[in-house]
């Protein structure tokens, strides 16, 4: 049978009763998956995956089967079509894949303990009982599990429990839904609970080794989530309850799995007395971007893998609705402009990238889907385009007709679009096509020719690129009314410059709050006039500005040496999105230098030169009563300090390392890693390395664990660098999930040869131990990220060109490749302007 038969064609299932027996000891699964549903044909298929079936019967009667490996098959022959009873007896293994059902690890009281949960989302359901494990394949679930169980253990699920008998825990039948959305848990748990206005129970379950107080603020945006939600949706939370579970290993952030939400610890869980403002940014945006899943995703889901980009995207885009709305002080759509655009921007510039919308079939190519900077942050970006055209009024009646229309069912993208047109009046879906079905995005040129101001679109691309002449429907969002609303040809006139210019009394300005997924090339009249105005804009206009000129730097459009003299006019910014910005552009100019060079020591200054009067007005430490924009820039600016070798920021960072020695976990959580690396890098010693890797082992303080993984590669003791990569396979060291950020951290200091040497020697274990889930490709772009040489260009080469035809690897090995070859490319042709252009900065 070819993969592209969706196996939901040939049998319908409408009811499971899933009966599974777990046993943590043996490591074994082993249950009957029994389903009722509506054969289309007698030949039909089940999906399982390493599993060993001892018997399937249809309505009583055995039924002859066969085993597909290569489509993850069960394929049954029944007597006839029509609604039809299967029963499968299954056994399987519990395996350490963090995919299907798996055994978290952790300590409590120096004893090692599990906790099991779940993860099925894309295709691992069928890891877990027989089933049709296609999101269109929506049924109702009954759940029954036994396991070895201990007393004082919890177990949870989709729905409440109804009833334990003979040491078999009953769970209540779930609505109609995917089997990826399908979730339990058990183990030793502790939890809190509350209740949302409309009587939604509400709970946070971690493991105990975490203090009782970590649950708090997780539990508080939990429930105005859902309360956010309810009412901006008008839609009500269809489940009695909402869990959300801290599992200590789990390879995605987390996952929306329906009254189940299950997170990485570091993503649900912190210290209220001893947390950065970021951090908690970022953990109420997951939770509030997981229960925006609730409705759109669980509620109605996409028809099949291709519209994944609908789930994703949607959620994306109203985790920062949700929070906006229920912390407006945060001012989080910031964090968009700093995260979420600039990551879409920079992917998508490179030919080869996937559009939003991608045809998929293979299981292995369904996980490749998963490209956060794409179906995440781009899509997430179409659709603040699309909230900003029609208003809030129509999302929202758009909205609650969509959910409506297809509750308990599944959906394509032409039906959101539909629903949204209907509310507003406007053809959205043509509108939307374009970003929807192309890849890329365009620069928008404007220029002053002839008298008279201009406008062109063309696709941008960072490196070489096809121009298929691809045109898009662009949202202008400019401050002159001459501009039309919806740019959809190549070139527009709009106007005599001059007296554009008069009526407006300000500059000519697009994509004004850089909502519109494009960047804007000015000429250098109109850059010109922006600049004398510099202190007129806002904080996202200055990004934005910013922003675009180093996007069109990496582009070969400009040069990087014509940017490096305006960098100074941004240094006295209060503004935390400035400021991340005007770094990000500082450290992009790395890449032109070599280091223990003239040119680095000169950079360095240039560094210096930014932030001394930053420094000076900051502090290392947090102040009573500060703003969360100097909260979010004193990391910014500390960390530019720190490169800059400034005597005074590393002798006061060291300092405060020494006055927190006996309890570094204490130091000030918002710039902790910042005074960790600067002791390990500059004041280092073998005993320091010891001392934290234990602190690493011990802790579960998941804020205090990623910095002392962002630390320790920063040593420049190649012996301590050869430790730390020895750790790289020691799970009851550094957990497989985590050793992602282990591996960046190294390769991106002086460890990059030990690195990448392990890398592609131990492969094929990295491969065995996370090849199975989403994260797997993100190594080779992580290790992109870092090389910027001809000789790192032609090993990367050399070791990846081989994996090319290896299925999810080959749209991601041959984009880095480009992106590497790009970025030398750029510094060969560049180094000698942008380092000139540095030192006249520094010394002008």
């Amino acid at each position: 049978m070819a993969e592209s038969t969706h196996f939901y064609e040939l049998f319908q299932p409408s009811h499971y009763n899933v009966s599974l027996d777990i046993n943590r000891a043996t490591k074994q699964i082993s249950g009957t998956s029994t389903i009722t549903g509506d054969a289309k044909e007698t030949g039909i298929a089940i999906h399982q995956k390493y599993m060993t079936i001892s018997a399937v019967t249809a309505d009583g009667q055995a039924v002859p089967f066969t085993f597909d490996d290569e489509t993850e098959a069960i394929h049954i022959e029944l007597t006839k079509t029509g609604e039809t009873t299967l029963a499968i007896d299954f056994s399987a293994p519990l395996t350490d894949s963090m995919m299907g059902i798996y055994p978290s690890y952790y300590e409590l009281n120096g004893e090692k303990k599990q906790l099991i949960g779940t993860q099925f989302e894309t295709t691992a359901a069928r890891q877990a009982f027989p089933c049709v494990d296609e999101p269109e394949a929506k049924a109702t679930f009954d759940l029954a599990i036994k396991f070895d169980e201990h007393a004082g253990e919890t177990i949870i699920s989709n729905m409440p429990e109804v009833k334990t008998e003979n040491g078999v825990h009953y769970f209540d039948t779930t609505v109609r839904m995917s089997s990826y959305l399908i979730a339990f848990a058990f183990g030793d748990m502790q939890s809190k609970l509350t209740t949302t206005k409309s009587g939604v129970q509400v709970g946070v379950f971690a493991t105990k080794a975490h203090q009782a107080k970590e649950l708090d603020f997780a539990l508080d945006i939990a429930k105005r989530s859902i309360e956010f939600y309810e009412d901006f949706y008008q839609t009500p939370y269809p489940l009695p309850h909402s869990w959300q579970l801290a599992l200590p290993d789990f390879s995605a952030g987390a996952m929306e799995n329906w009254g189940l939400v299950t997170y990485r610890e570091a993503y649900l869980l912190l210290d209220p007395d001893n947390t950065a403002f970021e951090t908690k940014q970022r953990v109420a945006t997951v939770i509030a971007h997981e229960l925006a899943h609730q409705w759109f995703g669980d509620l109605v889901t996409m028809k099949w893998w291709d519209d994944l980009w609908l789930n994703e995207s949607f959620a994306n885009m109203m985790e920062y609705v949700a929070i906006d709305a229920i912390e407006p002080d945060w001012h989080i759509w910031e964090a968009f402009q700093t995260g979420e655009a600039p990551m879409a921007l920079q992917r998508d510039a490179t030919d080869g990238v996937q559009s939003v919308h991608v045809q998929v079939e293979d299981p292995a190519e369904i996980d490749a889907l998963f490209d956060s900077a794409i179906v995440y942050a781009k899509g997430a970006r179409m659709l603040v385009m699309v909230r900003a055209l029609i208003g809030d009024d129509a999302l929202r009646a758009g909205l609650k007709n969509y959910f409506a229309t297809h509750h308990y069912g599944n959906a394509t993208g032409a039906d959101l679009w539909a629903a949204l047109g209907t509310a507003s009046g406007m053809d959205v879906g043509a509108i939307m096509t374009s970003w929807l079905e192309q890849p890329g995005y365009p620069v928008v040129s404007a220029q002053v020719v002839d008298g008279k101001l201009t406008i062109h679109q063309q696709q941008f691309f960072i490196g070489d690129g096809k121009d298929a002449g691809l045109q898009w429907q662009v949202p202008l969002n400019s401050n002159y009314d001459a501009a039309p609303a919806i740019f959809a040809d190549t070139d527009a006139t709009l106007g005599d410059y001059a007296e554009l210019r008069q009526a407006s009394g300000e500059p000519f300005r697009l994509n004004v709050g850089n909502n519109s997924h494009f960047i804007v090339k000015y000429d250098a009249t109109l850059l010109q006039d922006i600049l004398a105005h510099l202190t007129d804009l806002d904080a996202i206009a200055q990004l934005q500005l910013l922003q675009d000129l180093r996007l069109l730097a990496e582009g070969n459009q400009i040069s990087y040496a014509d940017i490096v003299p305006l960098l100074p006019r941004f240094a006295a910014s209060h503004s935390a999105i400035v400021n991340d910005v005007l770094y990000g552009v500082a450290t992009n100019l790395k890449k032109f230098v070599k280091e223990g060079t003239t040119e680095e020591q000169q950079l360095r200054a240039l560094f210096g030169k930014l932030s001394g009067d930053q420094i000076a007005r900051l502090g290392w430490l947090p102040k009573a009563g500060e703003s969360n924009d100097d909260e979010l820039t004193r990391p910014t600016i500390l960390s530019a300090a720190l490169y800059a070798k400034d005597d005074a920021a590393l002798t006061a960072a060291h300092d405060i390392f020494t006055a927190h020695q006996d309890n570094l976990a204490s130091l000030p959580a918002a710039v902790r890693v910042y005074i960790l690396a600067n002791e390990v890098e500059n004041f280092g010693s073998a005993a320091l390395f010891d001392q934290l890797l234990n602190d690493y082992r011990k802790s579960s303080d998941a804020s205090y664990k990623a910095d002392i993984a962002a630390a320790l590669p920063t040593t420049p003791d190649s012996a301590l660098v050869a430790k730390l990569i020895a750790a790289f396979e020691d799970a009851d060291t550094i957990k497989p999930q985590d050793l992602r950020a282990w591996y960046r951290g190294v390769l991106a200091h002086k460890g990059q040869q030990a690195a990448w040497d392990w890398i592609r020697n131990d492969w094929q274990w990295l491969e065995d131990t996370v090849g199975g889930d989403m994260e797997f490709t993100t190594y080779i772009t992580v290790t992109t990220g870092v090389f910027h040489t001809p000789e790192r260009l032609a090993e990367f080469k050399a070791f990846f060109e081989p994996k090319l035809n290896t299925p999810g690897l080959t749209r991601e090995i041959t984009m880095d490749t480009k992106v590497i070859a790009t970025r030398v490319a750029l510094v060969e042709a560049e180094k000698d302007a942008v380092n000139a252009a540095v030192a006249q900065t520094v010394n002008g």
